[in-house]
């Protein structure tokens, strides 16, 4: 008999495997994201990868507390401009259409 799989199990799966598809990379790399508006911000006071598994969930009241927190959203053109003069390393992730930003905290 096989074992089904528990909804938190399946969730976690689906974590592990967010996880495994984040990546750092300069901003420089990632202007084209930018430039069509599918790059968004995730504040450092968030976990990326959760961050990117409840919007793969749909988990619209929550993401939207982020946005209403200023915790999450588009970047902004002045954020683009700082990373772009800093020459910033970013960890990302793609959640389709979109691709989750994160500075790299020391």
């Amino acid at each position: 008999m096989k074992e089904q799989m528990t909804t938190s199990n399946q969730q976690e799966i689906l974590r592990a495997k967010v996880n495994l598809e984040t990546a750092q990379m300069p901003w420089r790399e990632m202007q084209r994201y930018f430039a069509s508006g599918a790059a968004l911000f995730v504040s450092s006071d968030l976990d990326l990868v959760e961050t990117a598994y409840q919007m793969s969930a749909d988990n619209a009241a929550l993401i939207g507390q982020w946005m209403a927190d200023g915790q999450f959203g588009r970047v902004t053109d002045e954020q683009a401009r700082t990373w772009w003069d800093a020459d910033a390393l970013l960890w990302a992730v793609v959640v389709s259409p979109w691709v989750l930003v994160q500075p790299v905290t020391s």
